[in-house]
């Protein structure tokens, strides 16, 4: 009986955290969707897209720029001063953060490459103030 009033209570204590925002992009014309994520880990060298469209597949790369729009199911259209790109970023991978096109963000990840295009696949996302 202990071990079930033990369980209850600690289901209970984790209610309120599972309840906080969790945050996303924020595209000014679409409603707002609260998504989560993130990811500690080694980080490279910045970057630019120009030279994510000269690197290889699964190359671990860090751009900063700004997400212009949402364009699908975690997949947005990243930009910086050398052009744009496909950014797929997990619902988990937000962090409770909040994005809008005028934040510039920093974002790190693999390239993942097709035959005739480039994305990142983000691993981790953040503001840069």
């Amino acid at each position: 009986m202990k071990k079930i009033a033990l369980a209850s209570l600690i289901a209970l204590s984790t209610l309120p955290a599972l309840a906080q925002s969790s945050g996303g992009f924020s595209d000014p014309n679409a409603p707002q969707v609260q998504q989560k994520g993130g990811f500690s880990g080694d980080s490279t060298a910045l970057s630019s897209v120009k030279d994510v469209k000269t690197m290889k597949d699964d190359q671990w790369v860090m751009l900063e720029g700004h997400i212009d729009k949402r364009i699908g199911d975690e997949k947005y259209i990243f930009r910086d001063a050398t052009g744009t790109l496909t950014a797929e970023i997990d619902d988990k991978r937000w962090n409770g953060q909040n994005v809008t096109p005028k934040d510039k963000v920093r974002l790190e990840g693999k390239i993942d490459k097709d035959w005739n295009s480039e994305e990142i696949d983000v691993k981790r996302i953040n503001i840069i103030n």
